[in-house]
């Protein structure tokens, strides 16, 4: 486990913290005026290896060799010129700070980090993190990366869990959850079930990945929830007519793939992010990570059940109630989170993916988003 530490005065800024992988959503912009929970569990902490955060430069001041170093390889809006590498972790395990006032610009319902890092070392002052909590944002604290250093406390983390280890925890993150809206409607509710935000930033991402694999060729999934979630897509982005490339689900606790299979959607690592590799013949296959948690719900569905337990009531506990309502609308990937993954594939600059970008502009392309 690490901690944080001041880089001015070595004063500690964090609780002891283990490090997990930087999550899909982790800047999610979802909806408008809606309260979005926290980032990071508890305890953990992600490292950020892209630069983000002001100043940004647009496309238009960036050279094409500098974009490709960056591992750009399409346009974009802007790109951040940040130091990379910024840590987030809750804002429960932030120690010793002090949010800066003259720093709170920017924000809607809450501080959203527009003019740079809010937070400051109580004991000396430096700027060292930006607190974030508007309304549409997951809320967490980032600690700049050259403002903290990070201490090990102990080694008790040092080895990541085994799949066998992680499956025993079964953690899954379900596929639909509760939004809540900051206000009410006029009918009186500021909450609803909805597909889950962290669903629609994974699956954004293993879309472009999904896309990639793809060759350019149609792509079929299977039934059930997997289908519901990229099938829709798929067919509108890809082409007709040639043979159609197979995607199956893969992973630790399901059958060994079918060797037939094209491509693998499989989990990756919640600590080190690797994904999970299948042994021959299907090794051949091309791997599509998902987080473990959304790879976990879509190969061992749990539907029907009832809804957890809140509060203090103790873990794997339910109560009697109905099963959570299943959303009545199409899922939606995320479309930030779609293209920040398609850029930063090199295959987005073959013709037939060119023709994909084109598609992203059409009225009925956006639809999918």
């Amino acid at each position: 486990m690490f901690v944080f530490v001041c880089a001015g005065c070595g004063a500690t800024l964090t609780a002891p913290l283990s490090q997990v992988v930087l999550p899909a959503h982790a800047h999610q912009q979802y909806g408008n005026g809606l309260q979005l929970p926290v980032l990071m569990q508890s305890g953990t902490f992600a490292v950020d290896p892209e630069p983000w955060g002001p100043p940004w430069r647009r496309w238009e001041e960036i050279d094409p060799d500098e974009a490709t170093a960056r591992g750009i390889y399409a346009p974009v809006y802007a790109l951040s010129d940040s130091a990379p590498g910024a840590i987030v972790i809750s804002p429960g395990d932030a120690r010793g700070t002090l949010l800066i006032p003259e720093k709170a610009g920017g924000y809607c319902c809450g501080l959203a980090g527009g003019d740079g890092p809010n937070m400051a070392c109580e004991a000396c002052g430096l700027a060292v993190a930006t607190r974030i909590d508007d309304c549409s944002l997951w809320q967490a604290v980032w600690l700049a990366p050259n403002a903290v250093r990070r201490l090990p406390v102990d080694d008790t983390d040092a080895e990541p869990l085994s799949w066998g280890e992680l499956m025993a925890e079964g953690k899954g993150t379900p596929a639909f959850e509760p939004i809540t809206a900051m206000w009410g409607s006029r009918l009186g509710l500021n909450h609803w079930w909805a597909w889950s935000p962290r669903w629609e930033a994974a699956a954004g991402r293993a879309l472009a990945h999904l896309l990639a694999a793809s060759e350019g060729r149609p792509v079929t999934v299977p039934d059930g929830l997997v289908n519901e979630v990229f099938q829709r897509a798929l067919d509108a982005l890809l082409p007709v007519g040639p043979p159609a490339r197979r995607a199956i689900l893969a992973g630790p606790g399901l059958p060994a793939p079918d060797p037939d299979a094209d491509i693998l959607l499989v989990p990756a690592h919640p600590q080190t992010g690797e994904p999970w590799t299948p042994a021959e013949p299907a090794a051949s296959a091309c791997p599509v990570p998902l987080p473990f948690g959304v790879w976990w719900w879509l190969a061992f569905p749990e539907r029907g059940l009832p809804v957890p337990a809140s509060g203090r009531m103790p873990d794997g506990v339910l109560r009697d109630e109905s099963p959570a309502p299943h959303p009545h609308d199409f899922f939606r990937a995320d479309l930030r989170a779609f293209k920040h993954a398609l850029v930063r594939l090199p295959v987005v600059r073959s013709p037939w993916m060119r023709e994909i970008l084109e598609k992203l502009n059409r009225p009925t392309t956006v639809s999918l988003f």
